[in-house]
């Protein structure tokens, strides 16, 4: 796959409407080798509003500036031949869909295309995660899924939520979606066969993973789900939904920005089965549990 071969900048000026800057590479780099550009991080008040970065000529990830929403959360834009997928659209506070509508005229123009189907759908249904959605609402030929159980098991086929495994096809890139409820009830992860990313939400992040006391157990099937999936088929990264760590092992942000030296966004799919262990050695009593790249935080029940 390709290096991340260029970033689209939105930000905003004094007195004037939001620019949008395009850096985008002409030509493929070589293969990917894991990390990203460095990421807006809060520690430049001048930083734009979001960060876009290819991992490949149809794939994209967003970034919200921390600046903006001290969740910082990232966005993931996956192109098909017959549609596209959005996973996310914000926490707020900014106009996510400049960024997006961007990305998809760049997209359009390098295919020879003049426009592509969306569908707006979420990692789950937490504010941080849809707060753009009605931005989409209004635009043509765009989809965008509800955020309960019921409306993610419909939209994607999932008849025995959350026990099925769905593939949903883009048109030549037929993505898996997994059920993986815990930290939200309508949690998904999604795989691509073809960048072998697992984009992982809240449930996998460098970062506290927060899970109702009460849900723990539900998490511990997900990630099992997760594991045996793995098992089959090879992810090169799990991408989550924040950063909240710095390099350090176990060091974690508070909740404001800036992030300096900030954790990596990719997570080994290792790093998935130091969860899973770590959740099933609690046998059924949650705790806290501080490990180099994630911290399992329980909170009340919902």
């Amino acid at each position: 796959m390709e290096r991340q071969a260029g970033r689209f900048r939105h930000a905003a000026g004094a007195g004037r409407a939001l620019a949008l800057v395009l850096t985008l590479a002409t030509a493929a780099g070589p293969a990917c080798a894991g990390p990203f550009k460095p990421w807006i991080d809060g520690t430049d008040a001048a930083e734009p509003a979001t960060q876009t970065q290819r991992y490949d000529r149809d794939t994209y990830v967003i970034r919200q500036s921390l600046r903006t929403n001290f969740e910082g959360p990232f966005l993931y834009l996956l192109f098909g031949r017959d549609r596209a997928l959005l996973l996310d659209t914000g926490a707020g506070n900014v106009k996510i869909r400049p960024a997006v509508e961007a990305v998809i005229a760049g997209w359009l123009k390098a295919h020879g295309r003049a426009s592509i189907p969306l569908v707006v759908a979420h990692s789950h249904g937490h504010g941080d995660h849809h707060q753009g959605d009605a931005e989409f609402a209004d635009r043509p030929d765009t989809t965008v899924v509800g955020l309960k159980p019921e409306d993610v098991a419909a939209f994607f086929g999932i008849a025995d939520w959350p026990k099925q495994i769905a593939t949903f096809d883009l048109g030549g890139r037929k993505l898996s979606v997994i059920p993986t409820p815990g930290h939200h009830p309508a949690h998904i992860m999604i795989y691509d066969p073809k960048t072998r990313l697992l984009l992982s939400g809240d449930t996998l992040y460098p970062g506290r993973i927060y899970v109702p006391s009460n849900r723990f157990g539900e998490l511990q099937d997900s990630l099992d789900r997760v594991a045996a999936f793995g098992a089959t088929h090879k992810v090169a990264w799990a991408l989550g939904a924040h950063i909240e760590m710095s390099r350090k092992p176990g060091e974690e942000f508070p909740d404001r920005p800036p992030h300096p030296d900030e954790h990596p966004l990719e997570l080994p799919f290792s790093a998935l089965l130091e969860l899973q262990a770590a959740i099933h050695g609690m046998a059924g009593k949650p705790a806290r549990a501080v490990r180099d790249d994630f911290v399992v935080t329980p909170i009340l029940p919902r």
